[in-house]
């Protein structure tokens, strides 16, 4: 995640923010600046929405520019650290889905799939890389179950256990496509087979919000620092976040 380019003078805003989901669908924005976070309502003055090509076939992502853009200030870069950690652990919950999903259908194709007149599940080399998947689908649902319940209880370890959450499955989600399109063979790279729908998915949620190198690094702040810290994480990070009212 890139540096905030942002600049914010008194109430207005000026920069471009890129890869930002659903933009055109806004009506207002929740913008990181380099002076704290605004908000822009969705039809500013000075404000152009455009859309981008992305990895991910079914996600919209816009490059918004903003050109003296009037804004509402709403707090620090703190603050916004922290409201992220909800969609942060929603996102690991979601690309946890996409894993059991990618499973399912690997291990229903391993059992009719015939090679040399067996199916290819009863091969333990596909064995293995099932087992593989399984296991790294059921430690990220763990990790996202853990975070929701830590937000939700607002224990201590809350933030880490949303940066645990989302490093992981970044991690994981990347692994188990891998292997689900291995075990499809060569029907995992045709456009026909669904698989690819999900391994283009669970890429481009790697780097959203974070990849797993930003969340490791907000770990090790949380820990050494006990998180007094945080705030510069959110400084260093290039975050737009949309929303409607």
């Amino acid at each position: 995640m890139a540096q905030i380019q942002l600049s914010a003078a008194g109430d207005r805003l000026t920069g471009t923010k890129l890869f930002v989901t659903d933009a055109a669908a806004a009506n207002f924005l929740v913008v990181a600046a380099q002076d704290g976070t605004f908000v822009v309502e969705g039809k500013a003055a000075g404000l152009r929405i455009e859309p981008m090509k992305g990895m991910d076939l079914t996600r919209k992502i816009y490059s918004v520019e903003f050109k003296n853009t009037p804004a509402e200030k709403l707090g620090g870069t703190g603050e916004l650290a922290r409201a992220l950690d909800t969609p942060t652990a929603a996102l690991a919950a979601e690309m946890t889905g996409g894993m059991q999903r990618v499973l399912e259908t690997t291990v229903a194709y391993a059992k009719t799939r015939k090679q040399f007149g067996k199916p290819i599940g009863i091969f333990q080399a596909v064995q293995h890389l099932c087992a593989d998947m399984y296991l790294e689908t059921e430690s990220s649902r763990s990790a996202a179950y853990y975070a929701a319940w830590a937000l939700q209880e607002n224990t201590p370890d809350a933030a880490k256990a949303v940066s645990v959450a989302k490093m992981y499955a970044s991690d994981t989600g990347r692994s188990v496509g891998n292997r689900g399109i291995q075990v499809h063979g060569g029907m995992g790279f045709t456009w026909e087979n669904d698989l690819h729908l999900y391994y283009r998915r669970a890429k481009a949620s790697e780097t959203m919000l974070g990849d797993a190198t930003f969340h490791r690094e907000r770990i090790a702040k949380l820990v050494i620092d006990g998180g007094e810290k945080i705030a510069d994480i959110a400084a260093n990070a290039d975050i737009a976040v949309i929303g409607k009212r």
